[in-house]
């Protein structure tokens, strides 16, 4: 499953609070607003994706003390198509704008960190 893990805690109420609406052309990538669960801990962002397939998924942010995950809502499970996993690079940077001192711990897609970051 792809996935992105930050070295710290995220304040997703301030995050969505500065939350951007994310759309591209081509491929398609429309992520247009975030939910945060009231105890702070879990986002939900709602993404439509158009390239080869039409697919409408959710990203999940969880939070815990020490780290932030940005991964795929498993119950969504999308086909992980080349532009599905450019999303979770999307909202990374979005992060990374927001809070410049985070960094990547772990994560399964760096070949698409490093695309975003050229576009």
């Amino acid at each position: 499953m792809p996935h992105i893990v930050i070295d710290k805690k995220i304040n997703l109420f301030d995050f969505a609070s500065s939350f951007a609406p994310i759309f591209q052309k081509s491929p398609l990538i429309k992520i247009s607003t975030i939910y945060v669960e009231k105890n702070a801990l879990t986002a939900l962002l709602p993404v439509v994706v158009i390239d080869e397939n039409h697919q409408e998924f959710f990203i999940q942010i969880s939070t815990t003390l020490k780290k932030s995950t940005i991964r795929l809502l498993p119950l969504t499970d999308p086909i992980k198509t080349d532009t599905v996993k450019s999303t979770l690079a999307l909202v990374y940077y979005q992060i990374k704008k927001w809070d410049k001192d985070i960094t990547v711990t772990k994560t399964n897609l760096s070949e698409y960190l490093k695309a975003v970051v050229e576009i």
